[in-house]
């Protein structure tokens, strides 16, 4: 029987990063999602780590660039490449069986955009692909039991996208996906530092303040950093020192965005859940929800307790991982396959 052969791959296809999970052995694979490729001959020169090395920094010809925009497929060629570079690479060169994949999409995904995700998996060498909804896999990741009959609320805050959900008996109750997360903090700060300071910064270094010294709500001993950037004016070389309570303002208007949409799904919410809700509190997963204070801000905003969950940046990834090793548990759950 060669179905025990099977390998079984868990795919978290971020539109910033990519995660591998194979059952047994974790987390083989953290890689950025971005591809380098060559505007002469439109040939891919490099993939993942490689790949983003060079991101502002290539001569005109080789373009750096993200085929994974708010957490759906932009470019499917490239998409497809890349997958199939990533599956290669999590089994390995001796591997002779196909997989059977699993690849998170954004709870908003359209049935075309689900289709595309199937379809790039299918053709980069996957067996089965299995499309299930991130939120879900949070959920599962996260340890949260999502088969009882209480309701739980995740906030799955990514590079592109933030699903938010109400999840009760195996299944999404009320959901919601704004286009907003990570990469548009990054962005928010990068314009702020240059309408204040007239310095202009790249993507990496945005990414770099926000992390070391970035709140989502202000606060009374700043954090600093010194920032370092291109003068506008004179276009040489400067840098800048910052605190924390600026970039809380420069990210307050992207901040009210993922707030919003958390109040939209607990506005639809049934009242039997929402006690629920009051009870559990809100599950914070997904690398942007590691924004310093950004539980505590919720709790402001909404009235609802909300914590963030262990090892947040991963938890969707293992819950490919949990959802493969209890498939049949889990096909309700699951969207889709083909």
């Amino acid at each position: 029987m060669t179905f025990s052969f099977t390998p079984k791959l868990g795919i978290d296809l971020g539109t910033t990063t990519v995660l591998v999970f194979v059952p047994g052995r974790g987390i083989v694979l953290h890689e950025p999602s971005v591809v380098a490729v060559s505007q002469r001959d439109n040939r891919i020169l490099a993939i993942g780590n490689d790949a983003k090395e060079m991101i502002g920094r290539t001569p005109d010809e080789i373009i750096a660039y993200r085929p994974m925009k708010d957490g759906v497929i932009a470019d499917y060629r490239v998409t497809e490449a890349m997958l199939r570079y990533y599956i290669h690479k999590a089994l390995g060169r001796w591997n002779i069986f196909r997989p059977e994949v699993m690849v998170s999409v954004p709870a908003g995904v359209t049935s075309t955009e689900r289709r595309a995700v199937i379809e790039a998996a299918t053709k980069a060498g996957a067996r089965e692909a299995y499309v299930v909804k991130e939120p879900i896999l949070a959920a599962i990741g996260a340890g949260i039991p999502i088969h009882e009959a209480r309701g739980h609320m995740v906030v799955d805050i990514g590079g592109g996208t933030t699903d938010v959900a109400v999840i009760a008996l195996g299944g999404i109750v009320a959901s919601t996906s704004a286009k907003c997360a990570g990469n548009a903090l990054d962005h928010a700060i990068a314009d702020y530092i240059k309408k204040t300071f007239n310095l202009s910064i790249g993507d990496k270094m945005a990414e770099e303040v926000k992390i070391h010294i970035g709140s989502a709500v202000p606060m009374d001993e700043e954090l600093m950093m010194m920032v370092k950037g291109r003068d506008h004016v004179t276009g040489l070389p400067r840098s800048v020192e910052l605190g924390t309570n600026e970039i809380v303002r420069a990210i307050g208007k992207e901040l009210r965005v993922i707030i919003n949409a958390i109040k939209d799904v607990l506005q639809e919410t049934p009242p039997e859940l929402a006690s629920d809700i009051i009870d559990n509190g809100i599950t914070m997963t997904g690398g942007s929800s590691m924004l310093r204070n950004l539980p505590e801000l919720v709790l402001r905003r909404t009235g609802v307790k909300a914590r963030l969950a262990p090892d947040a940046a991963y938890c969707v990834v293992k819950g490919t991982g949990e959802a493969l090793k209890h498939l049949d548990t889990y096909k309700k759950a699951i969207i889709s396959k083909r």
